[in-house]
């Protein structure tokens, strides 16, 4: 049986303000790719939204959809990773209560797609970065959980990485 994580309202709008402010970072990756798609920035506004005290609604569940589907539409890999982590922001909303290290992901996924992308065109990882931009209440919500799950290939490595740093 699975334990349930103390998480209240506010704890998720700072996980998402994290995971929008990592997917703003590489925004202009996927734009140089695909100028006139709007689905990653408006995943990245809906989370802005959300944590900035909007409704967790329909609205974050379609524009991560729409973003992920942007990530398929593209010529490079590294705008695919900066979609998916515009995909991510939004979906780091519906982070669940639950003592299970997939959840991490919905933590630090925009965060590991983000820096997968800068990894993609600069060939270097800033991982720094994202660990930098972690607020104190970022850091104690993923305390509450387990650590991240294996798997993922390069973008699973990230969060796993992440994790680490995030918790020491």
């Amino acid at each position: 049986m699975t334990s349930e994580i103390e998480l209240s309202t506010a704890d998720l709008r700072e996980v998402t303000a994290f995971a929008a402010g990592c997917a703003e970072g590489v925004l202009e990756i996927f734009e140089a790719d695909r100028p006139d798609d709007a689905r990653p920035r408006d995943a990245i506004d809906a989370a802005w939204d959300f944590a900035r005290g909007g409704a967790r609604g329909k609205v974050l569940r379609d524009t991560a959809f729409g973003a992920l589907k942007a990530a398929k539409d593209v010529d490079t890999e590294a705008a695919g990773e900066a979609a998916r982590a515009a995909m991510s922001a939004a979906g780091a909303a519906y982070l669940h209560p639950l003592a299970k290290a997939t959840q991490v992901k919905h933590i630090l996924g925009a965060a590991a797609y983000a820096i997968r992308a800068v990894e993609l065109v600069d060939g270097a990882a800033p991982v720094e970065q994202a660990v930098r931009r972690a607020t104190p209440g970022v850091v104690d919500v993923l305390r509450r959980y387990p650590a991240a799950a294996g798997g993922g290939g390069r973008v699973g490595e990230l969060i796993r990485l992440l994790d680490a740093e995030l918790r020491r």
